[in-house]
């Protein structure tokens, strides 16, 4: 057990000096599930939509069909949750949300996304973080559909950002010119979440 735990601790140094492993994180094989609330458990998603609305020129609500018929992107990141795990070399597939904007007419004004999700969860992001080249409206995980826990069916993927910045079980995104905490945001997670800045909270208890 000492033996093998020094070659985790010895890896996970080696990594951190490579300029991978951001500060206060440690590297897990696993995908630990960490949500509030219940998990929603489809039958199916015949009465499933994804609605768009805000500033944008027209309300939209886009089926799972309308979604796998998008062009797909792969994508291989690295993620970072705020209860200081990290995974790496993780891949997703889905849609880039640079793309999905080609189907939403979004005013010139838009300038931050809220992600509303089951339940009522909200996350809440600036519209060029989401512009990024890795950022997905994501529905594959390791090559298989997403698992209920981990977000089924369409979820957001934001590696550059804690985890939970990519939010389970997407429903709806909203456009604003004005930023509006999310759930977590407003009880207290910092509002920018930079796993590189150790942005975990707004303020300290």
């Amino acid at each position: 057990m000492l033996k093998g735990f020094l070659g985790r601790r010895e890896h996970e140094e080696r990594v951190r000096a490579e300029g991978r492993l951001p500060p206060g994180q440690s590297l897990t094989q696993k995908f630990p599930v960490l949500h509030y609330g219940p998990t929603p458990r489809y039958q199916d998603l015949s009465q499933w939509d994804l609605r768009v609305f805000g500033l944008v020129e027209e309300d939209k609500a886009f089926s799972f069909e309308d979604i796998l018929a998008m062009p797909k992107a792969r994508v291989t990141v690295d993620i970072h949750c705020v209860t200081r795990w990290s995974r790496f070399d993780t891949a997703w597939e889905g849609v880039l949300f640079r793309d999905f904007l080609e189907y939403v007419d979004v005013k010139p004004e838009a300038k931050y996304v809220v992600a509303h999700c089951e339940y009522g969860y909200t996350t809440n992001l600036p519209l060029e973080t989401m512009l990024e080249d890795d950022v997905l409206l994501a529905y594959h995980y390791a090559g298989q559909p997403l698992d209920p826990e981990h977000g089924y069916p369409l979820r957001t993927l934001v590696p550059q950002k804690y985890f939970w910045k990519s939010a389970k079980w997407l429903r709806g995104l909203e456009f604003r010119a004005d930023d509006k905490l999310g759930f977590w945001e407003q009880a207290g997670y910092h509002n920018e979440a930079d796993p590189w800045l150790e942005q975990r909270f707004a303020r300290r208890w």
